[in-house]
């Protein structure tokens, strides 16, 4: 058959089950996005502090490098890298954010990536070593599966501790044995037991690697992630901190001892072989981990902390409306039916309301859903509305 015909077919396969993906060109202002002259309430966006809603995303940031950071602290031409970090890609914006970085995680160094993608995907490879062994919860992110492909990995039910425990026991070496989790899950909005896999580490001798991209600047003092939160950022290994959500920028760090930061920068591939960060996209970051830490604009501008409480005060408000237990900024409305979840998609949008169908293969077959993304600005009346338009057409 030839090809193009075999991926026709494949494509109107996915188009009539529902499972049919296209890009959508989208303009976003402030709490809204634009399709066209249309416009949209953004219900979707992993932007939970609100952060280019509001002065920050005005802000003149060399003005603000020199004035916080140093006259060196900035690159003239902010706009490109033209290499890898290991050649001549790495700027002065680069030691900027990992030494705040450093600052934020005293006892661990950083390690800053383009995405988190690249830094899910590439870190296990790098270390992970013959006879070693990777326990994976079953809901980890699809990066974290695309770096286990090539190794020795079991997946445990999802928060199943006594599962996780069983196969630790089956593990001829439990000190050599990756146990890797989310803080929280992407697609559940739910949360690691964080405190029993830190017991389970200290009796079994694992190294325990956390994926904090959904709780990294909104969790724990200064919007250091859960681990921080539930004080036992010690027992992770590895914390990876994602700088396109919360902080509403680009990038990725990964969090670790001193001596495991060195190894990577020898052995990560996606660091070794990838075009470093452009400065502007640093300068932004390196910016709000630096506001994070310690509050520097005038008394009118939001600082994090505020944001992150407002955050919470919408959480509770969801729950109040839903009847269920205060959660994270992560919504999942179930649906099941993959056709049924883009309908209720389409319906909300048609009402202003730009709501995101989540189907398979991101989700288990049967748990297509709705999936709302609470950020710090939105206004609380229209999570009503949201969960109105749900229940009504679901």
């Amino acid at each position: 058959m030839n090809w193009e015909k075999m991926l026709s077919e494949r494509c109107r396969e996915w188009e009539a089950s529902g499972r049919d993906r296209s890009l959508c060109t989208l303009r976003q202002d402030g709490l809204y996005l634009y399709s066209g002259n249309k416009r949209y309430l953004n219900l979707s966006s992993n932007d939970y502090l609100g952060l280019s809603m509001l002065d920050y995303s005005e802000l003149d940031l060399p003005a603000y490098y020199k004035r916080e950071f140093g006259s060196h602290s900035f690159s003239p031409f902010p706009h490109g890298s033209p290499a890898s970090r290991l050649m001549t890609g790495n700027c002065p914006e680069y030691d900027v954010l990992e030494s705040e970085l450093g600052a934020l995680f005293p006892d661990k160094q950083a390690l800053v990536l383009s995405c988190g993608y690249m830094a899910n995907s590439g870190l296990l490879p790098a270390l992970v070593q013959k006879g070693d062994m990777v326990l994976a919860d079953r809901l980890v992110h699809a990066s974290i599966v695309e770096g286990m492909r090539s190794l020795p990995f079991h997946r445990f039910r999802h928060n199943d501790l006594r599962h996780l425990q069983d196969l630790l026991r089956r593990t001829t070496h439990p000190e050599r044995t990756w146990v890797v989790v989310e803080s929280i899950y992407s697609m559940d909005g739910d949360y690691a037991p964080l405190h029993e896999l830190a017991e389970l580490r200290s009796t079994y001798g694992f190294r325990l690697y956390v994926d904090e991209a959904h709780s990294f600047g909104v969790c724990g003092p200064k919007g250091a992630g859960l681990c921080a939160q539930q004080g036992v950022l010690d027992a992770a290994d590895l914390l990876v901190c994602t700088f396109g959500k919360a902080l509403a920028g680009a990038g990725a760090c990964v969090l670790c001892a001193p001596v495991v930061r060195q190894y990577l920068v020898n052995t990560l591939r996606p660091l070794i072989y990838s075009t470093a960060l452009p400065p502007c996209t640093l300068q932004w970051v390196g910016m709000v981990v630096h506001e994070m830490r310690c509050r520097t604009f005038a008394p009118g501008v939001p600082n994090m902390a505020a944001q992150r409480n407002k955050l919470a005060a919408l959480v509770q408000k969801a729950s109040e409306l839903t009847g269920q237990p205060a959660g994270s900024h992560i919504i999942p409305i179930l649906i099941g039916s993959d056709k049924r979840a883009v309908e209720i998609a389409q319906t909300g949008r048609r009402e202003g309301l730009w709501l995101t169908a989540i189907r398979p293969p991101t989700v288990p077959d049967g748990s297509a859903r709705i999936r709302l993304s609470l950020h710090a600005e939105l206004p609380p009346e229209y999570l009503n509305r949201a969960f109105q338009i749900c229940n009504k057409a679901g």
